[in-house]
């Protein structure tokens, strides 16, 4: 006896294939059966014809750490048709950590009252979740940056020898307790600090395990190239399989910048480097503010921060400071960027910072520092801004590359409870309906078929998910029914907390986390280990 038959469907398999018309019976957590399924005993049918059937959508590229746990229910994921997400990526994870302290300095997504942090190491964080309804599943990366708090505190200097050791050890105790991988954030404090050769000694930790290396190169600008490079030597010294993250070039780099790095892809493939990387479908990059400031004016926490802000001479340096992260500020192009998210104003969310520069009659850069002021406690480090930053033509170029998943690279929010200000990115509650309408249906970059791939079996393979991201027998029921000729994203600058069209139903290990277009109150999600 089948507990649920999807009847009649359009079902592809993951694998880019293209799709047949069949039934899907599903027993328990797996899928039981796929064919014709007409004379099969079964609980209950479901009619899915005229719509697409798919394994459901794997987001590779996260920050949903600290999000999933004050409310795991994930309401943007699921809405539009992901069922497991990875966190800890860009070199920022929630464990494992020193106190409470360092969880709310380096947790991403972090909110003062949401949640009690109850862990310090890493196991304890997958616990935590473990303990949670969860609306989609989990798969966890340590991040680089968070090690390196847990070791050296608030230094922002390099490590020393026996530092990158001890390190070492903390990495190994991650990924032993269930990290999925390591990952680094080399644009980022202190990420930036970390030398090539501390980044072998760490991802020959990870090698070892046979887990995956995940980096935000060093740089995509200026010299794309140095930053893409090192990635690839890294993992080819250390023998770690690598993942670039969101590989697209941002404003600066030179035309041929995105050829270029395929280019360097490929030939680093033929030299037997396991490799792989992601995008994001849309043409806008987000960060934290606290990230154009130059690494003295970032040390010794927020308190230290706020006094450097108030400084007028020492404000006048932080100005000076001739490579800010984002070329955009350097060249005062103000007009590109955009405030997303802040505690202290939330009516300024979705102006410009020429905008609020004009509103506040006062210089664009003046007002990005101020509103970091203004931001109560620990929130100064949460204050984002979103920008003009990516090339569209670059985008298409990246996906032509046979494996180049597609990520988010956001959060799992809900627009009600402590989440309802929050927001990850201008696509968090619409990346893969932005990605199946603008660059598969609209513009047909990639067929269906071949553009599901990319949101399922490909990110699967990546982190070693041998039972998920296949519509097989004996895999887990993940699974996302949509109208491939509706699915839509609806965010734009003014109002990204718009759910996704185009879900039909989205089931998590066999159960219905959304039916009929509607969210229903199953949460049946649960903490990848790697096995």
């Amino acid at each position: 006896m089948l507990d649920i038959v999807l009847e009649g469907g359009t079902v592809y398999d993951g694998n880019g294939t293209p799709p047949i018309e069949a039934d899907i019976g599903i027993t328990g957590t797996r899928i039981a059966a796929i064919g014709d399924l007409s004379e099969s005993a079964a609980s209950e049918r479901i009619s899915v014809r005229g719509l697409a059937v798919s394994p459901g959508f794997i987001d590779l590229h996260t920050h949903s750490d600290f999000t999933l746990a004050a409310n795991g229910r994930a309401e943007s994921q699921v809405h539009q048709g992901v069922t497991t997400e990875v966190v800890g990526q860009c070199g920022v994870s929630c464990a494992p950590a020193r106190s409470r302290r360092d969880i709310e300095l380096m947790a991403p997504g972090y909110l003062p009252g949401a949640v009690e942090p109850d862990w310090l190491s890493f196991g304890e964080y997958l616990d935590h979740l473990d303990g949670k309804p969860l609306g989609v599943n989990v798969a966890a990366f340590v991040g680089h940056g968070t090690i390196h708090r847990a070791v050296l505190g608030d230094a922002l200097r390099p490590a020393r020898d026996e530092e990158v050791e001890a390190m070492a050890e903390l990495l190994g105790c991650s990924l032993d307790e269930g990290a999925y991988g390591f990952s680094s954030g080399l644009e980022y404090w202190p990420g930036s600090l970390a030398t090539p050769d501390q980044l072998a000694r760490l991802c020959r930790v990870v090698a070892a395990r046979d887990r995956l290396y995940a980096t935000h190169v060093r740089n995509r600008d200026l010299f794309y190239d140095l930053g893409f490079g090192e990635a690839i030597a890294t993992a080819r010294v250390a023998g770690a399989r690598l993942q670039i993250s969101h590989i697209q070039p941002k404003y600066g780099a030179p035309p041929h910048a995105m050829a270029h790095s395929l280019e360097m892809i490929d030939q680093a493939k033929r030299q037997g480097v396991d490799l792989a990387c992601d995008v994001i479908p849309h043409d806008w990059s987000h960060t934290r503010v606290m990230a154009i400031l130059p690494q003295w004016a970032q040390e010794g926490g927020p308190e230290a921060v706020r006094a450097r802000l108030k400084d007028e001479e020492t404000r006048a340096r932080i100005k000076r400071n001739p490579r800010p992260m984002w070329r955009l500020v350097s060249d005062g192009r103000w007009e590109e960027i955009v405030l997303m998210q802040s505690e202290a104003n939330h009516a300024l969310v979705g102006l410009t910072l020429a905008e609020i520069g004009a509103k506040r009659g006062c210089d664009p850069y003046d007002a990005a520092l101020d509103l970091l002021l203004e931001e109560d406690g620990d929130a100064m480090n949460h204050l984002m801004w979103t920008s003009h930053s990516f090339s569209e033509d670059d985008i298409r170029l990246a996906l032509s590359g046979t494996d180049c998943a597609v990520i988010s690279d956001t959060l799992a929010l809900a627009p009600y409870g402590c989440l309802k200000h929050s927001i990850g990115s201008l696509s968090g509650y619409g990346w893969a309906a932005r990605f199946l309408q603008h660059y598969v249906r609209d513009h047909k970059v990639l067929s269906l078929e071949e553009g599901l791939r990319r949101l399922t079996a490909l990110p699967a393979n990546r982190l070693g998910l041998r039972d998920r991201g296949r519509l097989i027998d004996g895999n887990f029921a993940d699974i996302t029914v949509f109208d491939a000729a509706g699915i839509a994203s609806h965010f734009d600058l003014t109002e990204p907390r718009r759910y996704a069209s185009g879900i039909a139903h989205v089931l998590v290990n066999g159960r219905f986390a959304m039916r009929d277009g509607a969210r229903t109150e199953v949460d049946s999600g649960t903490v990848l280990r790697p096995r």
